[in-house]
């Protein structure tokens, strides 16, 4: 980096009037900062920044005086475990330092490389990984939550949790007639795992429905559960429809609609789908003689989304109090799931179209257990299935899928088409009334967020509509208004 380039960058930070989420300037001017290893550990973990030491944001990014170069130089090095002693840091990551002349003065420029996933996290070694760990958000270096860490640390490997044992589950609580067609497609579908399994409990111990120790296994809970949220109450979908393209838009009425998918794996996928999809609106084309309705985001897509969440989520014990979110707003939705990115994949090998498993024992069973008719084929497991979200967006004229991998989270955001802005106040009202019965104008304007004129125009054509009743003459300063027969 030259003169010229630092100036650029620093007069950047000086019209924001602070840091920036791939700059960090630090004072240091006769020793180094103690946090600056917050900082490295931020960048390292995130994804990558500078560093500048010697220039002082209070007085405006400016060089300090009597900046000790070589010893804060050399403090770096040191803490970095590059002068023949033991580092600050765990896992520390690539770097290069340039001395840089700032207005006459020497300031350092310090480049820090984001770690390989497999290498994360880095962290301060005194406090540990739990609680020396960072990452970057804006101009803030922000430790890392505990599930964040584990993800970090677990990148490589594949998950056990799914095979661990389901405690106070027994045979019983698994669905015996779907065990039982599940058994008579193993027998065709993977004969060699049953082959010599006379009794059940063998079978079962085969398709790793059970343990070795006959405990039932979380992965056959969730396939063939009869109920498996009466242990693990957290691990459903939530469907959530928002007014606008904000969650909280709405007033007090935080939801427009709301599904919550419980049952096995394969019945949260179907109903899920279902429950998006009459949230979206429908296109008609016209296909030789016949017309053809189709879903404003192919349906192919969003169970695709739908269930990558529920076969890639992580299922070890700190992320089961966590459901899976399906979030709908006007201009798209979003499906995000417990757990980061795993096994070798990076936010740049995503779209490779080579296959990780996290789940290996779910991902087995959800391909033999028979699927409810809108579950689709949820575990291919052939590397396939980003590929055809993007290709059939495309084909449908829309945007791209969006796929945003996080430190302990992984979301998939599906664009709808684009229309001119939905007028919600109508739809709110109804919902208000749904929620609280009977309710006066201001008492809707509070629950809705729209303004008194705003309630007073839509009750009014809703009245007209016939689906709003008021309970008293206009006259009256106790008239409300409650739903009609015809839609309560």
């Amino acid at each position: 980096m030259n003169e010229n380039e630092l100036i650029g960058l620093l007069e950047s930070l000086r019209r924001m009037g602070s840091d920036d989420l791939n700059v960090e300037v630090k004072e240091s001017a006769t020793t180094l900062s103690r946090d600056v290893w917050e900082t490295v550990s931020a960048f390292a973990n995130t994804a990558g920044g500078i560093i500048v030491l010697g220039v002082s944001e209070r007085a405006g990014f400016v060089p300090v005086e009597n900046f000790e170069t070589e010893k804060v130089l050399n403090q770096f090095v040191a803490g970095m475990g590059d002068a023949g002693g033991r580092g600050k840091l765990a896992n520390p990551p690539k770097y290069t330092i340039e001395r840089v002349e700032l207005q006459g003065a020497i300031v350092l420029v310090i480049t820090i490389e984001e770690l390989d996933p497999s290498s994360k996290p880095c962290y301060v070694i005194e406090r540990g990984a739990q609680g020396g760990s960072y990452k970057r958000i804006d101009d803030k270096d922000v430790p890392l939550s505990s599930t964040e860490v584990l993800s970090l640390s677990s990148y490589e490997r594949t998950s056990p949790s799914d095979r661990d044992a389901v405690p106070g589950a027994g045979v019983g609580d698994l669905d015996e007639a779907l065990i039982g067609r599940t058994i008579e497609r193993a027998f065709s579908l993977t004969p060699r795992a049953m082959r010599g399994a006379t009794d059940k409990k063998t079978k079962l111990e085969r398709l790793s429905f059970l343990d070795s120790q006959g405990n039932v296994t979380k992965a056959g809970l969730l396939a063939a559960g009869t109920y498996p949220q009466q242990f693990y109450p957290k691990l459903f979908i939530d469907v959530a429809v928002h007014a606008g393209t904000q969650k909280g838009a709405a007033g007090s009425l935080r939801f427009m609609d709301r599904t919550i998918c419980e049952g096995t794996s394969g019945e949260m996928i179907s109903d899920a789908v279902v429950a998006v999809a009459k949230n979206l609106r429908r296109t008609s084309t016209v296909q030789g003689v016949s017309r053809v309705d189709s879903l404003e985001i192919p349906e192919e897509v969003l169970r695709e989304a739908i269930a990558n969440a529920v076969i890639h989520r992580e299922y070890g014990d700190r992320f089961c109090g966590q459901s899976i979110a399906v979030d709908v707003f006007d201009d798209r939705v979003e499906v995000t799931n417990p757990g980061g990115l795993y096994g070798g994949k990076t936010r740049e090998n995503l779209f490779d179209g080579s296959s990780r498993c996290r789940n290996a024992t779910l991902v087995k069973l959800m391909s033999i257990v028979p699927l409810p008719d809108g579950a689709g084929s949820p575990a291919d497991g052939n590397g396939s299935g980003i590929p055809m979200m993007i290709d059939a967006m495309r084909a449908h004229g829309l945007a791209e899928p969006l796929f945003c991998p996080g430190f302990d989270r992984f979301k998939v955001v599906l664009y709808r088409s684009k229309i001119e802005p939905v007028d919600h106040g109508g739809g709110l009202i109804v919902t208000a009334l749904k929620h609280y019965g009977e309710l006066g104008t201001r008492e809707l304007a509070e629950h809705t967020g729209l303004t008194i004129s705003q309630v007073r125009s839509r009750v009014n054509a809703l009245i007209a509509q016939g689906e709003l009743e008021p309970t008293a003459p206009a006259t009256s300063r106790n008239r409300k208004y409650r739903l009609s027969e015809r839609v309560g």
